[in-house]
């Protein structure tokens, strides 16, 4: 490793620090997020596979449901395979593959806030208007809102990457953590990037603020119309109808405020920081599959379905599909 001294007439190149109070137990770790890399993407592309296989779950619930795990997939795989080559020693990555890491990072992240509140949409939409349910979530609007939200995550982090790629990195080369996140890129740069940073931090607040004053408008509206159904089946249908959403919610914004909080805590060590962005940035992709696996009933009859299909005893599959139905 070189020297986080060294002056350099232009970064051509970065270090990823990682986990530097870690680096005794970097074997351990390599296999640890090696299951944990293998566990998530197995698990979202469960779901993928899934949603696309069962007619039954060709609803909008699951359409959206469908494109998050695309996403916690993608963003598994831009960060966790650089990881790993850390934990084996290959700490370095291009200035360009360090931008490009960050572009879809940012992306990716904001893609997953704005479909958590298309989601939330949803619900509001199931509880509050469920006979006019078909007509105002239908395919095309589906498909419409996903599609928006797919064009602005790509779009809304243009601006400051390429702010970043024109700035100067003189300093020092080495990023303290384990992604070329943006405020620690931008902190090696030589030059006066307060009013880049300024940009990005209104931006990602709008990014993130308005997606979850969104989400809390919908969720509130919808324990309104819950407390004023009739019937405690209704309402007990209504609230588990958004269980699972509202445990995602809960983990997206948690996680967020956790990082948040890490990073203007002093008595927080350098190293912890570290470990708790690192932490917010797999947590998510994990979890998600295991919510919506464990708490739907129809993806675990799918998976029930077309697992016994695939394991080679056709008569055991058989029974299977004809219990679900």
């Amino acid at each position: 490793m070189s020297d986080p001294n060294t002056s350099l007439p232009s970064a051509s190149y970065f270090i990823i620090v990682g986990m530097p109070g870690l680096q005794e137990h970097y074997t351990t770790l390599f296999f640890i997020f090696l299951l944990l890399f293998l566990t998530t993407i197995l698990g979202n592309l469960m779901i993928v596979v899934l949603v696309s296989l069962d007619p039954r779950l060709h609803t909008p619930m699951y359409f959206f449901l469908w494109n998050l795990a695309i996403l916690d997939v993608l963003l598994t795989i831009t960060i966790l395979p650089k990881l790993l080559a850390v934990f084996l020693g290959h700490n370095s990555i291009s200035f360009t593959g360090c931008l490009l890491q960050m572009y879809f990072y940012v992306s990716i992240s904001t893609i997953e806030i704005f479909l958590v509140a298309a989601m939330a949409y949803d619900r509001y939409v199931a509880v509050v208007k469920p006979l006019h349910y078909n007509t105002i979530i239908s395919t095309s609007i589906c498909i419409t809102i996903t599609s928006t939200v797919w064009v602005l995550g790509f779009l809304i982090p243009v601006v400051p990457v390429v702010l970043a790629s024109s700035v100067p990195f003189c300093a020092s080369n080495h990023v303290l953590h384990v992604v070329c996140e943006y405020p620690t890129v931008m902190s090696l740069a030589c030059a006066d990037v307060t009013a880049q940073l300024n940009f990005t931090l209104l931006l990602a607040m709008v990014c993130a603020w308005g997606p979850l004053v969104f989400v809390l408008f919908t969720y509130g509206r919808i324990i309104i119309s819950v407390v004023k159904m009739k019937t405690v089946e209704s309402r007990k249908k209504a609230f588990f109808m958004c269980s699972s959403h509202v445990v995602v919610v809960v983990l997206y914004y948690s996680s967020t405020a956790m990082v948040y909080i890490a990073l203007r805590v002093d008595s927080i060590s350098p190293n912890g920081r570290i470990f708790i962005g690192g932490l917010n940035y797999f947590l998510t992709p994990l979890v998600n599959p295991i919510i919506y696996s464990l708490r739907n009933k129809k993806i675990k009859a799918a998976a029930q379905r077309y697992f016994g299909l695939m394991s080679g005893f056709p008569h055991g599959a058989r029974n299977t599909v004809r219990a679900a139905k």
